[in-house]
């Protein structure tokens, strides 16, 4: 099974609680659409977060955000072929791999291709506080040629998009950030983006970056959420197994009651109910509650 989420930036709570509640194996993958954050501080705490992700039950496929080194300027990754494209991934942790910019991949019989990179409007902070920021952030030249190229290959048709941020007509504006200007902000990267989305045939462009979950069009921004990969195998029954909805298609009959008094399903739509105190200490034993960046 393939799933999808949005940006992590290193609390890994989420995916533990994912995995345990979906009974997920290595040979499953979860995608995070950038901003993963395992590689934002170096050292041993990036190594921390490496080790207990590398230890659930899944494998992760990243893409590379604006909140994080590119793995290509880290000594200890190198490149291996996957799912017919380039990954990134370190021997230590080899259930961990990034994409790399512009490679096409076959996932879940899905013609996938992969676009990373933003801009942060919280750069002024970060350096103002000695946080991490990295001037290649953002898609180079070199990096839109070699997209613009691969897509030239490809006829310009593609099932699924994979980016950190979107295309700018597809901007959700109203989760902007109060107190920063918009006019001083470099949308560079969304402005080259809205000109490959007027050019390419695709099916369903997921995104993450804005910490907010929405749907326009055929455009899906992701945060904490998760879902299927588009065309998963519909014989896989471990859904039915747990208890957990097909769809919110009331067969099964794990539900909860939220804060408005109403029964919810916990399908794929609302796959976590509030996390409750027991939990946090059983999380906090297995070393998996750790700040956002």
């Amino acid at each position: 099974m393939i799933y999808i989420t949005g940006d992590t930036h290193g609390d890994f709570r989420n995916v533990a609680r994912f995995c345990e509640r979906v009974r997920t194996e290595k040979s499953d993958i979860l995608i995070i659409l950038g901003d993963a954050g395992v590689n934002y501080y170096g050292g041993e705490l990036d190594a921390e977060k490496k080790e207990c992700l590398e230890s659930l039950p899944i494998t992760i496929f990243a893409i590379h955000g604006n909140h994080e080194m590119r793995p290509q300027t880290i000594p200890t990754y190198h490149e291996v072929e996957w799912n017919g494209g380039t990954v990134y991934v370190e021997d230590q942790y080899p259930y961990i791999l990034f994409a790399k910019d512009g490679e096409l991949y076959d996932i879940g019989s899905q013609r996938t291709f992969v676009i990373g990179g933003a801009y942060s409007v919280d750069k002024a902070f970060r350096l103002l506080h000695g946080l991490g920021w990295w001037p290649d952030e953002q898609p180079s030249e070199e990096i839109k040629r070699r997209v613009e190229e691969n897509l030239d290959e490809i006829d310009w048709s593609v099932d699924v998009v994979l980016t950190h941020t979107a295309p700018l007509k597809y901007e959700p504006r109203e989760v902007f950030l109060p107190g920063i200007n918009q006019s001083m902000v470099d949308k560079s990267t969304e402005q080259w983006l809205d000109t490959i989305e007027e050019r390419l045939d695709y099916k369903k462009w997921y995104c993450g970056h804005y910490h907010t979950i929405k749907k326009i069009e055929r455009v899906e921004f992701m945060f904490d959420n998760f879902d299927e990969f588009p065309q998963i195998d519909d014989t896989d029954n471990r859904w039915d197994e747990f208890g957990i909805c097909a769809g919110c298609s009331e067969k099964g009959d794990d539900y909860y009651t939220d804060e408005n008094g109403e029964q919810v399903c916990r399908c794929l739509e609302y796959p976590l109910d509030p996390m409750k105190d027991d939990d946090k200490k059983d999380m906090d034993t297995i070393g998996l509650l750790w700040p956002n960046l």
